[in-house]
């Protein structure tokens, strides 16, 4: 039992429910989800699937809001009038707790998909109006969000409930902006360079950038994409090699 005190637990979440088709592999092995809701990929029959697996595997479960953009998965920006993309961004968000409420399942979390995620996190005036879309949700629901984003520092001003997000698959620049998807090396495949990526956030506080920089950062939940095709090699890999190293996925 002393071993395991000493332990420091940290939290993985998965974006699912994405059309992939793993989430049966994948819930066992995570702690939080964000499930698509509509706007780059799933309706009503995925959410319910996928939310009833999360409940039987006791897995928090969060609303994956995107633009409204299938065709591209929702890794295009789209320019929108401000008054249709709160009306999307809510309406995706409160199909899934429908759901949700019929399964006796609490929302979570709120966390921006895409194209949308990384145009929240620099840009002021979008990040407003994603968090006026949310509003009703600030008192009771957490918001994943980035360190050192606007999103963070205006959903703190206003009083949102946040949890800082990292991501274990993706390369970071400088900036703390993620590695385009565009280039080659953006993603991270090979498990252990995952485990190493996360054991160096977690134990330094601190990010190594494509460059080689060491960049502060913070992070309460760690996010490895649910449409990778290494998802459930890493997941599982870390699963086995992170309580060797003082650190579990908590359940």
């Amino acid at each position: 039992m002393g071993y395991f005190k000493d332990m420091i637990s940290i939290d993985i979440n998965c974006d699912i429910g994405e059309g992939v088709g793993n989430e049966a592999q994948l819930l066992p092995l995570i702690t939080s989800c964000s499930i698509a809701c509509g706007g780059h990929a799933g309706d009503a029959d995925t959410m319910m699937q996928i939310a009833s697996m999360a409940k039987e595997h006791k897995v928090l479960v969060g609303a994956h809001p995107s633009y409204p953009d299938r065709e591209n998965f929702g890794r295009t920006s789209i320019k929108m009038p401000k008054v249709e993309l709160k009306k999307s961004i809510l309406s995706q968000i409160e199909d899934l707790n429908t759901v949700l409420k019929s399964l006796g399942i609490p929302l979570n979390h709120l966390k921006p998909h895409g194209a949308l995620y990384n145009d929240v996190a620099r840009d002021r005036e979008l990040a407003l109006v994603f968090l006026d879309s949310i509003e009703k949700f600030k008192k009771y629901v957490f918001l994943y969000v980035p360190f050192d984003s606007k999103i963070e520092k205006e959903a703190l001003r206003l009083g949102f409930r946040i949890k800082y997000e990292a991501f274990a698959d993706r390369n970071y620049n400088d900036d703390l902006s993620l590695v385009s998807r565009k280039d080659p090396r953006a993603l991270l495949h090979d498990p252990k360079a995952v485990m190493d990526h996360v054991l160096h956030m977690v134990t330094k506080g601190e990010v190594l950038t494509l460059s080689g920089k060491a960049v502060k950062i913070k992070a309460d939940t760690y996010c490895i994409h649910g449409d990778s095709p290494s998802t459930l090699q890493i997941l599982a890999y870390l699963s086995k090699h992170l309580p060797k190293n003082q650190i579990s996925i908590k359940k």
